[in-house]
């Protein structure tokens, strides 16, 4: 079977890596143009990018797919099948015309659950107890396409987005080769009409920690947001990031945002409801740390407010 392959992250590479894997031909691998990241800002090429170098293949980085530039490049392949897996570009609907077969999306939620741009982070912060990878049949519509093959995996309680994105990484690409396998004989599923939610994009705005809300709502997002972008607070004048919470009882019924208790490698800080208990935290600049490393050189005392 002849494939475009279309993906920019670890997520995609993994992905791209299993068809290669398979057998399949790959006439063309597309991913987003290198980007600057690190300290230095350097321009970084994608995990797709760098796979796709080291085996070999025909490879573009468009802005865009609704150049004629773009879309004569991709014809001109005569592919059976895009294969689509966190790209970050739209498709036209002159581009999901173009293949034999149309263009399929590996998509990290059971839909019509979590459509869009986040759904491993929402799903996490939700509360979800089960998510999955499911293969659509990609349409003009956000992740509206009929699914084709769909497999879960439980959200453990203590998953982070990192943790959680591994797990569906080595199920995408395994989902991708069985769907790539059985094209043409597997029935496309239409999506329920009921229980559709928006995975929007997670925002730095997000970031900041909001004490009047319960600990448990606060420690779900803690986990949803490791590694981007994080869950940040004001303490003794210096922004910390906290990276791992427990819910617990608040031990002396501090207003939300107080420190009700200092342990030697915890600090208790009450919140809407109930309290979270902080062990690992990241000063600006810093690495991450326990919080009994912490308080070794930075004092914390009871009835502190964090802001």
């Amino acid at each position: 079977m002849k494939i475009i392959f279309a993906g920019t992250p670890e997520f995609a590479a993994a992905a791209l890596a299993a068809i290669c894997a398979a057998g399949h031909e790959v006439s063309l691998v597309l991913t987003q143009p290198d980007r600057p990241a690190g300290r230095g800002m350097k321009l970084q090429a994608s995990a797709v990018a760098k796979y796709a170098e080291a085996r070999g293949l025909a490879m573009a980085k468009p802005v865009s797919l609704k150049t004629p530039y773009a879309q004569d490049l991709i014809a001109s392949h005569h592919a059976d099948v895009m294969v689509v897996a966190a790209y970050g570009l739209l498709l036209p609907q002159a581009v999901l015309d173009l293949p034999r077969l149309g263009c399929i999306n590996i998509h990290g939620s059971l839909l019509p659950r979590w459509r869009g741009a986040a759904p491993v982070q929402r799903a996490i912060e939700a509360g979800d107890t089960e998510t999955g990878i499911g293969i659509m049949q990609m349409e003009a519509g956000l992740d509206t396409g009929p699914v084709v093959l769909e497999r879960a995996v439980p959200i453990q309680a203590t998953d982070t987005t990192a943790s959680l994105f591994a797990k569906l990484t080595a199920l995408g690409a395994a989902c991708i080769v069985e769907a790539l396998g059985k094209l043409g004989t597997l029935t496309p599923t239409p999506q329920a009409d009921v229980g559709v939610t928006y995975a929007r994009k997670i925002e730095k705005s997000e970031a900041h920690i909001d004490w009047s809300q319960s600990a448990i709502v606060l420690e779900r997002r803690i986990r949803a947001f490791d590694p981007f972008p994080g869950c940040e607070t004001n303490m003794n004048g210096e922004r910390l990031k906290v990276w791992g919470a427990a819910v617990c009882e608040n031990p002396m019924n501090s207003p939300a945002g107080v420190v009700s208790a200092v342990q030697r490698d915890a600090i208790i800080v009450a919140c809407g409801e109930q309290a979270l208990r902080i062990t690992s935290v990241q000063r600006a600049g810093g690495r991450r740390i326990s919080t009994a490393e912490l308080l070794q050189s930075f004092p914390i005392s009871i009835k502190q407010q964090c802001t």
